[in-house]
């Protein structure tokens, strides 16, 4: 299956832009542009960062609902970004759990968290839990575990099969994760302001009704995934039964908020079509 949709990345205003769509079962349905070209990934990282911990939490090492982070905080908290954390710095604004706080220091407290628990640094727990089982070749998570992953659409892809298909994690774990934590949490979604409220799961951002949203029209209320503000996404949307995973090297701003729901949407019908 050929996907007309795809071709719409070369109407970006971008230096490079590749992309690509997988369903649930592993079948890839089209990829365009240079799919093995490693880009920064920014805040795309923390879904990978995200599932790393939840395999810690599988295989014992961590627990949700275990302290971490700030005071009264825990690993869902830190998660969730409802730790009461700022955005990029260490220091608490809010209690745990009040409001939505979307926070780069919740995902590096985490990675700390997660370190010390498995004895051995984060970006190696990483590798060993999802890159090198997926074979996820390309891909480095390095740095902070909030924002400096570098990936490829090729490696992405094979991420986003694991989602929509489980095979490191139990299918009720990823379940959690595309559930709301916090139900009724107000928060501010970067890039697209106040939202109320502000839905988000375990690392992966839940759509819902938002409005104005990264993601389609068409896009069903259960697609989850992340973007980054280095001009990416990937987002997954368990009613098409598939994946759409998009890189760029062109910094996230009014071009991304323009472009990127149209694109969805044509993704969408073409599939369905």
């Amino acid at each position: 299956m050929s996907l007309k949709s795809l071709a719409l990345i070369e109407n970006w205003p971008v230096p490079h832009a590749a992309a690509g769509v997988v369903r649930a079962d592993g079948t890839v349905l089209g990829v365009r542009g240079p799919v093995g070209r490693v880009f920064p990934l920014a805040s795309v990282t923390k879904p990978i960062a995200a599932y790393a911990v939840l395999v810690a939490y599988e295989e014992g090492a961590v627990e949700l609902d275990e302290p971490a982070g700030p005071d009264g905080a825990t690993v869902r908290h830190l998660l969730a970004h409802t730790s009461g954390l700022a955005f990029d710095e260490h220091r608490v604004t809010a209690r745990p759990g009040e409001r939505r706080l979307y926070s780069n220091a919740g995902f590096e407290q985490l990675g700390e968290h997660v370190a010390a628990a498995a004895e051995m640094p984060f970006a190696e727990y990483v590798r060993q839990a999802v890159l090198e089982p997926l074979g996820m070749t390309s891909t480095v998570l390095d740095g902070s575990p909030a924002k400096d992953g570098v990936s490829t659409v090729e490696d992405l892809l094979r991420f986003a099969a694991e989602v929509q298909t489980p095979r490191l994690l139990d299918p009720r774990t990823v379940a959690e994760a595309m559930t709301v934590q916090f139900p009724g949490t107000k928060g501010v979604l970067p890039g697209y302001g106040a939202q109320n409220p502000n839905d988000w799961g375990l690392g992966f951002e839940i759509r819902d009704a938002k409005s104005p949203h990264w993601t389609g029209a068409l896009s069903s209320p259960r697609t989850f995934g992340h973007f980054g503000q280095s001009g990416t996404f990937l987002w997954i949307d368990p009613a098409a039964g598939l994946a759409c995973a998009a890189l760029t090297d062109r910094v996230f701003g009014p071009w991304a908020i323009e472009a990127w729901p149209p694109f969805t949407d044509a993704v969408l019908s073409d599939v369905r079509g």
